[in-house]
């Protein structure tokens, strides 16, 4: 395993021992809701199924077309928050 990897690893453990990484969820799960991020996926997923067809269409398949624009459509500023949630988080329980 690489530091890079032991060291997401502790930050994971740590975030969800305290509780943090379910805080930041909840949170990730308004602000995506709260930008219309949300009901721009559902449109997408709509539109991806309505192009193949339902039958030809499994969850994995969705999952695969639809991630890359998930990821580009949600907000920097949202990013931004969460990110100086998780320092502020580790700044104050840093070992």
């Amino acid at each position: 395993m690489s530091k890079d990897s032991r060291m997401r690893a502790t930050i994971n453990q740590k975030l969800t021992e305290m509780g943090e990484r379910d805080r930041l969820k909840e949170l990730l799960r308004a602000k995506l809701t709260e930008c219309g991020w949300k009901d721009q996926m559902k449109a997408h997923c709509k539109e991806v199924i309505k192009e193949k067809g339902l039958e030809h269409v499994t969850v994995e398949d969705l999952v695969v077309e639809i991630t890359p624009k998930g990821r580009a459509l949600v907000p920097d500023s949202v990013k931004k928050e969460l990110l100086h949630r998780i320092r502020a988080f580790l700044s104050q329980h840093a070992t």
